[in-house]
């Protein structure tokens, strides 16, 4: 059995070896993009949070005087 043949160290379309100033310069960029993309999605989830924040708000004081009601005692005072 032949054995095959190891990746070759030299990469891109020159031919020239990657050095760590191309793997750095490769993340840079793509981090980049990563950082555009959460900037531009911030206010929609802020909005959304807020908004969700507002209905859970609503619904427990609805609950709440709902229980409320129906745990009140009336108390009924008579003058003699």
């Amino acid at each position: 059995m032949a054995k095959s043949a190891s990746a070759p160290k030299t990469a891109g379309m020159n031919g020239s070896r990657i050095t760590r100033d191309d793997i750095e310069q490769k993340l840079r960029s793509l981090a980049g993009e990563v950082d555009d993309k959460v900037e531009s999605a911030k206010p929609v989830v802020v909005s959304g949070a807020v908004a969700g924040l507002l209905v859970v708000a609503l619904v427990a004081y609805l609950l709440g005087r709902r229980r409320g009601k129906a745990r009140s005692a009336v108390v009924e005072i008579r003058r003699l």
